[in-house]
């Protein structure tokens, strides 16, 4: 953490009762910056460098977007080996819309804009406060110190008014800014709402509610509810208590995983025996015909074998045949998952609300609409007339992002889980401290056990174990604390009953923003400032406002260094990627070991998670802004850092990462990230103002009075505009106003119907006129999205047999005897259906646990048809099993030259 960095800085910088100690710290400061400047950009340089060495070499960590997604969702290589740094600031940031929608592109967009706040603000404020700060004042301050607002004398109280004319300027700036660009993404999220290309997809017009009543909890009866919505609901699931079906789906699974490993560790026995001239594979098929080729020429006592888990994760049970328990442990789970998901298909069909059901529903339900606007109608809608009841509704659901483990918690225990959780994190920010403390303590016991007589014998180790103990032992554990938090965090926004992973990342934004602004910012500054200020205190007590006021900046040498490395050696490192590089070949080399395990390190990108990744943005930011008029050079080093990470994240999101559709929330980390902008401020205006009202002048009286005074008239401006901001723009952030209803796909155009997204910039104007929408709610141009839906199907809904009842209902459309469109290929007239106009039809919002088939089982094949040999007796028992695009050599290499078979 940087607090822990920090302790670190202040340990090397020796403060005493003397003068002259205190003018050795602040040399040590200047030192401390020069050295990270120079180490950093070494760092940085040598990083870069070997990026551009590597990346054309390897595709499959720098550049897997040219090749790995749909073609529609792919890229154009970057550019000759030297000439990327043109090619990416060439590059259009809209196209990240296009490669991994809002939330990065919102991402991006974000970084540019800080660009643009602090880019003037950089300029004016070292025109403005280096001579304000540093020439002519008769203050003691050397070094970088020379610069703060502490290096102002007493005697020049007078120049104080500078800054507060510069902060209404720079405040100013920002709010103009924060109104063109909330304007921006209002316009930008509505075009991606009413896109043909998302707004045809399911996960547009559906709706999760929670706290449904009981007499609520049936299809029809929630059918007739919302019959008084623009086209009524579509599709209606119940999420019901599947009781222990959703364990009995794991274990299916995790035989599934053992199976594969188990069966290609056989096959690859075999072909080695075999190469060795050991065994005959024509012996073999004149065996037992009940086995298969490879398990007849492999004898049982080198068959693959483990060990069953003791309470669910100790491996020290029965040793036992992997290729026997894996096979006998699928045929039962099939078995079992067949006969529950059949008396859930009978609970499903029972007429009534379940009081009799083996499955009985939950008070949660997903309704998939007609038309998109009357899903948005139904979120912003008072559903129920008793409290807390159908009171929490989400749209844009899809079924990868739900916590089905959340789905059926009574309003009030929420309510309850809400404030333990938010308890439980305001003592964890509070109390972590506690933790950093003891690892620093760990890292100096050689003067512990010198001062404790009770800890002496830590003093009599051995010099190698002090040595691990001090140097090696805290920074491990502090990495550990630091990654164990963002876990902690998560762990208790998933208590709170949040029902979507999307929510929990942004409630986990908000967490930990909290957390990085106290640890990493406040207490950092307050401790940095008091203990410049302390040998003035010791000597003179009586001039406290006056030294806090003085040395309250000076932390600004810390926060200099923490953006070095942050925009240096962190954006060189992000661009280089020696991490993923080095774990990519280990995991070919130590976990490639099946072909399903191949495909998902080779094809499988990475991904962001923003409750961590934004934070630590605007943290940043915070610091900026409260340093700007206090220590103008941060700001500097804030806008090349920005710059920086802009240029790293746009190369990420163009040609690295790949975030998930169903993860997508349409920018809505944008809005949190403007409210941490807020924080900034207010916290930069505090601070100013309570420096401003220590100020003394050379006869110890207060010299700033009306500069504070007014800053604290800025704080209620500030207030204001906040206000009328999320006013203004928070009913725009998530619904789909009625003006904009008829854009949806599928809706009938208005010819007669003015234009209500043309208030956007010329990029997003042109975002409905590129080819992708026609204005006649026809899609041009957008078959690949298929492949990022769910695989739906082969799964037969548990609701099917109940789709009479909604027929008789007369409220939803459904399809009796067989799935909702879930075979793709028929509607509702038993006509066949364009691949393209599958897309339009629901997908499942069912648990997997209810509908999901077995996975097949993936195995190589071979050139002595041992794999295939394999498939036959699987099948024969009952397990679907494929050798499709998969192959493995005599050696025992697996190549792939496809997707798994299921998909």
């Amino acid at each position: 953490m940087a607090a822990a960095r920090y302790q670190i800085f202040l340990e090397e910088t020796p403060v005493s009762a003397g003068s002259s100690s205190v003018s050795n710290a602040k040399d040590a400061s200047t030192s401390t910056f020069v050295t990270a400047l120079v180490f950093n950009g070494a760092v940085a340089a040598i990083e870069i460098i070997i990026f551009t060495i590597l990346r054309p070499r390897f595709k499959a960590i720098y550049e897997p977007r040219t090749y790995v997604p749909e073609e529609n969702k792919r890229v154009g290589p970057l550019g000759a080996m030297f000439a990327w740094p043109t090619a990416l600031l060439k590059l259009d940031i809209d196209d990240i819309k296009r490669t991994n929608g809002l939330d990065a592109y919102m991402f991006v967009r974000f970084l540019r804009m800080m660009v643009v706040i602090f880019l003037p603000l950089w300029f004016f404020s070292w025109a403005l406060f280096l001579p304000l700060h540093a020439v002519g004042t008769t203050n003691d301050q050397i070094g970088l110190d020379r610069f703060t607002f502490g290096n102002v004398a007493p005697t020049q109280q007078a120049r104080y008014a500078a800054h507060i004319i510069f902060m209404y300027l720079m405040t100013g700036w920002i709010f103009w800014n924060i109104k063109q660009e909330m304007s921006n993404f209002i316009t930008t999220r509505q075009r991606f709402l009413v896109d043909p290309e998302h707004s045809k997809t399911a996960q547009a017009s559906t709706v999760l509610i929670t706290g449904v009543p009981r007499k609520y909890l049936d299809e029809a009866v929630l059918a007739q509810l919302f019959s008084h919505l623009p086209g009524g609901a579509k599709a209606i699931w119940l999420n019901r208590n599947l009781k222990d079906m959703p364990k009995v789906y794991d274990r299916r699974m995790k035989a599934c995983n053992k199976l594969e490993s188990a069966e290609k560790t056989l096959i690859a026995k075999a072909v080695e025996l075999h190469s060795k001239g050991k065994v005959d594979v024509h012996d073999g098929h004149k065996s037992d015909p009940n086995l298969s080729l490879a398990e007849q020429l492999v004898p049982r006592e080198e068959r693959p074998t483990h060990r069953l888990s003791v309470l669910g994760f100790l491996p020290f049970g029965q040793k036992v045949d992997s290729i026997d328990w894996a096979r006998n442990e699928l045929m039962e789970t099939n078995a079992e998952l067949d006969r529950q998901r059949n008396q859930l298909r009978k609970d499903v069909d029972m007429p009534g609300t379940g009081e009799n059901e083996t499955y009985p529903p939950l008070n949660s339900a997903f309704v998939l609409f007609n038309q998109q606007i009357a899903a948005h109608l139904a979120t912003n809608s008072l559903i129920h007339n008793e409290p807390y009841r159908m009171a929490e509704k989400h749209v844009e659901v899809a079924p990868e992002d739900v916590i089905w483990g959340n789905l059926g918690m009574n309003p009030y225990e929420k309510k309850i889980r809400l404030a333990i959780s938010y308890a439980a994190t305001a003592a964890l920010i509070l109390g972590w401290a506690i933790p950093v403390a003891l690892v620093g303590i760990i890292g100096n016991v050689t003067a512990l056990s010198k001062k404790y007589s009770w800890l002496a014998w830590l003093g009599k180790l051995p010099s190698p174990v002090l040595g691990i103990i001090q140097g090696i032992l805290p920074p491990v554990l502090l990495a550990v604390l630091t990654m164990l938090l963002p876990i902690i965090l998560r762990l208790l926004a998933s208590f709170e009953g949040i029902p979507r992973k999307t929510g929990l990342e942004l409630s986990l934004m908000t967490r930990f923003f909290i957390f990085q602004v106290i640890h990493s910012f406040l207490i950092v500054t307050i401790s940095g400032g008091l203990i410049q200020a302390l040998p003035g205190l010791a000597a003179n007590p009586s001039q406290a406002p006056t030294l806090l006021a003085q040395n309250l900046p000076s932390a600004a040498t810390f926060f200099i260094t923490y953006i070095i490395l942050q925009g240096l050696s962190g954006v060189g490192g992000g661009f280089l990627q020696i991490v993923p590089l080095i774990v990519y070949y280990v995991k070919l080399k130590l976990l490639g070991s099946t072909p399903r395990a191949i495909y998902n390190i080779k094809y499988t990108m990475r991904d962001v998670a923003w409750g961590t990744t934004f934070p630590g943005i605007t943290l940043v930011t915070v610091i900026a802004l409260v340093y700007t008029p206090l220590q103008p050079l941060v700001t500097g080093f804030a806008v090349a850092a920005f710059f920086l990470f802009y240029m790293l994240y746009k190369y990420l999101f163009l040609f690295v990462y790949d975030q998930p559709r169903s993860g997508d929330t349409g920018g809505l980390f944008f809005p949190k990230a403007i409210q941490h902008i807020f924080v900034g401020l207010y916290v930069q205006q505090v601070c100013i103002a309570a420096l401003f009202f220590l100020a003394q002048n050379q006869n110890s009286k207060p010299s700033a009075v009306p500069e504070g005074a007014l800053t604290v008239v800025l704080i209620v401006l500030t207030i204001g505009f906040n206000l009328i901001i999320n006013n203004s723009y928070g009913p725009l952030l998530t619904s789909l106003p009625l003006t904009l209803a008829h854009k949806s796909y599928g809706m009938p155009q208005e010819s007669n119907s003015p234009d209500e997204l043309n208030d956007g910039d010329d990029n997003e104007r042109r975002r409905l006129t590129d080819g992708q929408y026609n204005g006649t709610g026809k899609e041009q141009g957008i078959g690949a999205i298929v492949d990022r839906q769910p695989a739906v199907a082969s799964r037969v809904p548990p609701t099917e047999v109940n789709n009479s009842r909604f027929d008789q209902a007369g409220k939803i459309e459904t399809h009796a005897g067989r799935p909702t469109n879930m075979d793709g290929s028929e509607d509702e007239d038993g006509n066949e259906v364009p691949l393209e106009k599958v897309k339009e039809m629901p997908t499942d919002f069912n648990h997997p646990a209810s509908v999901e088939p077995q996975r097949t089982i993936w195995l190589p094949r071979d050139t002595l048809g041992l794999a295939d040999s394999e498939v036959r007796n699987l099948e024969a028992n009952g397990i679907d099993a494929s050798t499709q695009h998969a192959d493995i050599n005599e050696k025992g290499k697996i190549t792939i030259d496809g997707r798994p078979p299921e998909m």
